[in-house]
This record gives C-alpha cells, structure tokens and sequence, in this order.
C-alpha cells in the first residue's frame, strides 16, 4: 500500500534536479541503493529497514543535497508521530461530535502541510541550500580530505536486548543502558567510538548503511569510526 505522501519525497527529488544529479550518482556518492534512494523520493517508507534506517537515510540524503537534515526528518517524524485528535467539545450530538473531529484533525494537518510547503519553497528558490552548492561529496574512504563543517559520521543504534553501551562522539563519552528494541541515534564530527558490553546486541547503521549486529554474544565490542580510518578499528576482548 503507498504511504501517503506529506512532500519530502518531492523537495528530495527537486533538490536533486536542480544539482543536475541522477539517481545512480546520488547513489555513488551517499552509498545508497539507488532503490533506497527512490523510494525516499516516492516516500515509500514502508518498504526500508524500520523507522530508525528511514531517519538515517533521509539525513543523510538530504545534507548531500544541501538540504537541512533536522527539517527533513522533523517533516517526516511529524508524519509518523501523527497524533490522535483531542476529543470534541462535551454535549455535542452525533454528527456535530464528528464534524468537530474532522476539523481538530484537518487543522492539524494544515500546520504539517504549511511547514512542508515552506521547505519545498526553500528548496526551489536555494535558501536551505549551503553557500557552496557544490554536490561533490566523496565517499567515506576519501571524506578525510573535506574540511570538518561538511562532514559527519551518523549512526543509529536498535537494541536488540537489554544491554549496556558506552558512545564517545569526538572525545565525550556517555553510557546508556538500552532496553530491548529502544532506539538512540548519534553524530559526530570527526571520531566516533561504541562500545557495547555485550556483543551481537544491536543493530547498527552508519550514514545509512545497514552494518548489521556486530561482534558476538557474551564477549564486549568495541569499534571506532573516523575520517582518518573511515571503517574503524574493531577491538573485541574477551
């Protein structure tokens, strides 16, 4: 069934044109399926690896563009995290209960369409573009050259059980204590640095792409990610 579309497929798409781009370059360059990357663009979202893999992927997509990755994905979180109406006035009959419905609902609607209609706007006219709309982002294994501000290392993290885990995003760590299937996503600038107490635990998505559910049961993981060693170091103990 397609997903109903809300419009950040189609700032996606334009964004894309305008750069000149195809899909099959935008795929080289984002290491992107190029059917990940149109169905991003049809907002076929169902068809991706869950909510967290959509979020990763739209950011990631949309800062290649030039875009503004936290408005596409607050676009799209507004989509997914939709709430339910409040309920209509007390003492309402029937009918004037659910026409008072369906415009709380509408209304709320309209405020999520007008913030996509400004984005889609932005992106005709270039105001969310960088100074520099220059689309030339090198892959992961050649990024070290850029300089720092158009760069950043992106994962997201599902637990797959309760675990403990500790994240260092360019020298500051943190320790979180995830429960099963709980979802954190982290950035960093130039290093990045997870290390899970027990390996095989989560899952885990760089800049998009899917790195499964590294290291193994009962024995701690350690990997760390950085322009300089774009794969990291994998440092596993016993």
């Amino acid at each position: 069934m397609q997903d109903q579309l809300i419009g950040v497929g189609t700032a996606l798409r334009k964004a894309r044109e305008k750069r000149g781009l195809t899909l099959e370059e935008a795929s080289r360059d984002t290491k992107l399926a190029t059917e990940q990357l149109l169905a991003l663009e049809e907002e076929r979202f169902s068809e991706l690896l869950g909510d967290v893999y959509v979020r990763g992927s739209l950011r990631t997509y949309a800062q290649y563009l030039g875009l503004s990755g936290d408005k596409v994905v607050g676009a799209y979180a507004n989509r997914v995290e939709d709430p339910a109406p409040p309920e209509p006035p007390a003492g309402l009959g029937r009918i004037e209960a659910a026409i008072a419905a369906t415009r709380i609902r509408d209304n709320q609607r309209l405020l999520i369409l007008v913030a996509l209609t400004v984005l889609l706007v932005a992106v005709v006219f270039g105001l969310v573009s960088r100074k520099n709309p220059s689309p030339d982002i090198a892959p992961l294994s050649s990024i070290a050259a850029q300089p720092a501000g158009d760069r950043q290392i992106v994962l997201a993290m599902t637990a797959l059980r309760d675990v403990r885990v500790t994240v260092t995003t360019d020298g500051l760590a943190q320790t979180l204590d995830l429960l099963q299937d709980e979802e954190r996503s982290f950035s960093a600038d130039s290093t990045l640095i997870v290390y899970l107490e027990q390996g095989g635990s989560v899952q885990l998505i760089l800049n998009g792409s899917n790195l499964g559910t590294p290291g193994e049961s009962g024995r701690p993981w350690e990997k760390t990610f950085s322009y300089e060693s774009p794969g990291g170091t994998s440092s596993p103990s016993g």
